[in-house]
């Protein structure tokens, strides 16, 4: 993974977190493999399947980390609502930039590859949010608003696209997951991760076909949610384990919501280790060809707010 180019925009810096101090772990953040970086000059090369058996082949290299100690900037972060994006190391075709705290905004041209940005410091740290700690639940949330790019016409830039309609299909995937994860993957597709796909409504939960039916697709405009909650019904003191819910959320209102370990109950779904409250989890935003849209980690400028947020 590499940061963002370019400094932070000029802000009073003296009472405001610089997500810049946060330097993560380069081995949160394993590189892909290497046939990837011709993958992305010619995306013919490579059929789906084959992208999927690197996928699963990149987690087997890299096994799910336990939890790490965050050290006080990456602290710090997290209580300014301020964490910093990690631009894909290899065939990242766009552009991310932090505006605000808490406020990212991404773009993808249309040729851009399946990529996922993961977010640092994780939003969910075992070491200082599990429940089991304090038997206290913990809530993490973020939002994306889903943005048309105005037209430019006659420009040269690789950005331009004519007005998108209300209509017009959003490759975008709003979850979460434990690290490592390969960044040429979306999210939801491989062990330890999460996520609600746009282009169809669908949610993934380890599941690198098609997902299940979830909610609406995405549509340019509109602001989306999506949230985990960890708790202890049965108090700590009882033995009991870490319960898991996931909510999404549409134009400020909840439209979905699904407990974890109900699913993963089920026969046909895949393990959900990883997303149960027992490793660090960070946001993790995936796109596919061309997206415009922000990232939004400020309670403030959220158009739903959560319980214990």
């Amino acid at each position: 993974m590499a940061p963002p180019p370019g400094p932070p925009p000029q802000q009073d810096t003296k009472s405001q977190h610089n997500w810049q101090t946060v330097v993560p772990d380069t081995s949160l953040f394993p590189p892909p493999p290497s046939f990837f970086a011709g993958w992305y000059r010619s995306p013919a090369t490579n059929a789906p399947e084959e992208e999927a058996e690197a996928g699963e082949k990149w987690c087997a290299q890299h096994p799910l980390l336990a939890p790490t100690t965050l050290d006080a900037s990456a602290l710090a972060a997290l209580g300014a609502h301020n964490p910093r994006l990690m631009e894909p190391a290899v065939g990242f075709r766009g552009q991310l930039a932090w505006t605000a705290p808490g406020r990212w905004t991404l773009q993808t041209d249309a040729k851009a590859p399946d990529s996922c940005i993961i977010g640092y410091p994780p939003l969910y740290a075992v070491t200082a949010h599990s429940p089991l700690r304090d038997a206290r639940p913990r809530t993490v949330y973020y939002e994306v608003v889903v943005r048309p790019a105005p037209p430019r016409a006659g420009s040269n830039n690789p950005f331009h696209r004519p007005p998108a309609s209300a209509n017009d299909e959003v490759c975008l995937a709003l979850g979460f997951t434990a690290l490592p994860y390969p960044s040429f993957r979306m999210p939801g597709w491989h062990r330890g991760s999460l996520a609600v796909h746009g282009d169809d409504g669908h949610k993934f939960i380890n599941d690198r076909w098609g997902g299940q039916s979830f909610t609406e697709p995405f549509r340019h405009g509109e602001a989306y949610g999506i949230g985990m909650t960890f708790s202890v019904p049965g108090g700590v003191a009882a033995g009991g384990r870490i319960e898991t819910e996931v909510f999404f959320t549409r134009g400020g209102r909840e439209v979905g919501r699904w407990n974890l370990h109900e699913e993963a109950d089920a026969e046909e779904n895949l393990p959900v280790t990883g997303l149960e409250g027992y490793h660090d989890l960070s946001c993790a935003v995936g796109t596919y060809g061309a997206v415009d849209c922000e990232v939004v980690f400020d309670p403030a400028r959220w158009a739903f707010r959560p319980a214990g947020c």
